[in-house]
């Protein structure tokens, strides 16, 4: 993989929010958004490729929330997908006499997204209530949490639906 998300939910954001490594939710926030760049195919790996098989750019993206009040898939989904349409890369070119590559920081290209990936977050209550982009205190009270992510041609990229508890197959 080429782009390597990562979720970061400080103290800062929310007192329930611990200093140190990062938490479950954090981690697993991290690893559905690089599921949703994969699957969605958002930027494609030869796009980021200079020399092919030898040199590429790998895009660090780290998403720091600043106010956790729950749905934090979705504005992870939205901060990245804005940061990656202002993303320019410089040109880089590999020196066929040294091998090595020359960055040019005069010109720059902007990485061609493919798809733009747009999620709804959900939370079940009773198995027959559907609430749409849930608070914090909402998600603590639900019995289930959905987040479903389509393309802009209807294409489902994913569905993620932590937790154990099975909603209702109503939904």
């Amino acid at each position: 993989m080429f782009t390597v998300p990562n979720v970061d939910l400080p103290p800062l954001c929310s007192s329930r929010f611990r200093p140190g490594p990062p938490g479950e939710q954090a981690q697993a926030a991290s690893q559905f958004i690089a599921d949703v760049i994969e699957s969605s195919e958002v930027i494609k790996a030869e796009d980021l490729c200079v020399d092919r098989g030898k040199l590429c750019w790998v895009l660090y993206c780290d998403i720091m929330c600043l106010d956790y009040d729950g749905n934090i898939l979705d504005a992870c989904i939205i901060a990245l997908l804005a940061a990656l349409k202002n993303t320019q890369l410089p040109e880089v070119t590999v020196n066929k006499e040294t091998c090595s590559p020359e960055v040019n920081l005069e010109k720059r290209q902007r990485l061609h997204i493919h798809k733009h990936p747009a999620s709804a977050s959900f939370c079940v209550f009773d198995d027959s209530i559907l609430i749409v982009d849930p608070t914090a205190e909402e998600e603590s009270l639900s019995t289930a949490h959905l987040t479903v992510v389509t393309d802009e041609g209807g294409r489902l990229c994913s569905v993620h639906k932590p937790g154990e508890l099975q909603p209702a197959g109503t939904l």
